[in-house]
């Protein structure tokens, strides 16, 4: 075979190589000499704080009878959106009552990356809820046409604190608008509390009052990612609520919320169902997407874990609908108890959850309120829980519960843009979860809720580090 030729077969072989490696949108992995470490611990001083960096060795076989975790990074799966919290009006007057430096330090803890753990989502109550001191709306009664319409109340408390942490996190967060009710005038009982019907004469405003939402939080510097239709729509509360069935969803989404969206040139915003908890989600699912002129509207369902943890109904509705995203919007431990802020399962309980949604397809994470009193409130209803800091507005002390180290060793460390990539552990002992960043470092999460040590290994491409998973522990270990 002459030269020419040589080169021509050469040339094409590459192209095809080349072609192939390409095709992936994958850029090769690094390889590093040590792993970054960082650890929370029950019974000691270890926050969210940086340990030994671990050497790597070569291993070609796990062992049976040894603690693994195991890494494929060629296997991905979903994209990660975001980590994050609600800035409810608890949350923004509490912080408002609070010195300025501990304001200054609440918005750091949250909001930077270099100092904090890096929130990038928001949720964000669409007039009052709950966690609110007084029921409020955006309109006066009976105004159909919304003429009315107006954010004053937000403009005191809440959306100069989302602002601060717009500010600090350099404009990086999606927030999404839940409402609680809608006006009492546009619902069967008259009454913002104890659940009723959205009127069907009144849907047409009142997918309208979501528009007005948007523009005016846009007018204020405040983009709207995201909105959910209703929160908790089959719960009857004593606080703001209001029932929806899975066909009255879909209903309102069809014929009136995804329209008036569209028509409004808001297609793009992210539109959720649900918004309740995982044991109905199924169904909830099956009423809107198996109706595809209610489902092209919608961008995934919404969940909470109030109600049992039904991690395996998350597997069923993204095998019956991969191109619908699972997205967590809501989670928080109570009833508050001042005596038991420092009880180590309230960490413990966002750890379990956030390996095992992000394991069943969640692409994002949304805790409750980011701040609360020393009452766990103000709550109109008494209704009252814990957050990750509480803070003291007699005394202006801070007071941080495990759980906001908890859910730093995910929003700190996985970025927006991350995707899940395979990751299985060998040891009942150990449960974990496994992202690429788009950095292209790879984060393992790693949590032992029993009450012993456990001495494991981290497997990737026949390399392995050792290191021991202290008793009620979390571990964040970056390759």
């Amino acid at each position: 075979m002459d030269m020419r030729k040589i080169i021509l077969i050469s040339t094409f072989v590459s192209f095809i190589v080349i072609s192939c490696v390409s095709n992936k949108n994958e850029p090769s992995l690094v390889i590093h000499e040590y792993a970054v470490v960082y650890l929370t611990a029950k019974n000691t001083m270890d926050r969210l704080t940086k340990k030994d960096d671990l050497k790597f060795d070569s291993l070609e076989q796990p062992v049976e009878n040894y603690p693994t975790i195991i890494i494929d990074p060629n296997k991905q799966f979903q994209t990660i959106i975001g980590i994050g919290g609600a800035i409810t009006d608890a949350a923004a007057e509490t912080w408002a009552k609070l010195p300025e430096n501990k304001q200054n330090e609440i918005i750091r803890a949250y909001y930077s990356v270099e100092e904090g753990i890096g929130y990038s989502i928001g949720r964000i109550p669409i007039h009052s809820c709950d966690f609110s001191s007084e029921s409020y709306t955006y309109i006066k009664d009976n105004d159909t046409s919304l003429s009315t319409f107006n954010i004053e109340h937000d403009l005191k408390f809440r959306i100069p604190m989302i602002q601060k942490a717009l500010k600090m996190a350099k404009d990086s967060i999606k927030f999404f608008g839940s409402p609680w009710s809608p006006p009492a005038w546009m619902k069967t009982n008259n009454n913002m509390l104890h659940g009723g019907n959205l009127k069907p004469d009144c849907m047409n405003s009142w997918a309208h009052y979501f528009v007005r939402f948007i523009e005016e939080y846009n007018k204020q510097g405040i983009n709207i990612w995201g909105i959910t239709v209703q929160n908790e729509p089959m719960a009857v509360q004593t606080w703001e609520s209001c029932v929806f069935t899975g066909e009255e969803e879909c209903n309102f989404v069809k014929n009136y919320l995804g329209p008036v969206l569209q028509h409004s040139g808001m297609q793009n915003i992210k539109l959720m169902i649900w918004d309740h908890n995982r044991g109905l989600m199924y169904q909830r699912a099956k009423s809107v997407y198996d109706d595809p002129e209610a489902a092209k509207y919608v961008w995934g369902m919404g969940y909470h874990w109030y109600d049992g943890d039904h991690f395996n109904n998350m597997q069923m509705v993204h095998d019956a609908w991969p191109d619908k995203n699972l997205f967590f919007t809501e989670g928080c431990t109570y009833p508050y108890d001042s005596s038991k802020v420092n009880d180590w399962n309230w960490g413990e309980t966002y750890g379990w959850s956030m390996i095992h949604d992000f394991n069943n397809w969640a692409v994002g994470f949304t805790d409750w309120n980011i701040l609360l009193d020393e009452k766990g409130g103000p709550n109109h209803v008494g209704n009252y829980c814990y957050a990750p800091i509480h803070g003291d507005t007699r005394t202006g002390n801070l007071t941080y519960q495990n759980s906001y180290y908890y859910i730093g060793h995910f929003s700190r460390f996985v970025r927006p843009g991350a995707k899940r990539v395979a990751c299985t552990s060998s040891s009942e002992k150990l449960v974990a979860t496994a992202f690429l960043n788009k950095d292209q470092s790879i984060v393992i999460v790693i949590m032992n809720k029993g009450d012993a040590d456990v001495g494991y290994q981290i497997w990737l491409n026949k390399r392995v580090v050792k290191t021991t998973s202290p008793a009620h522990s979390m571990m964040t270990v970056i390759m």
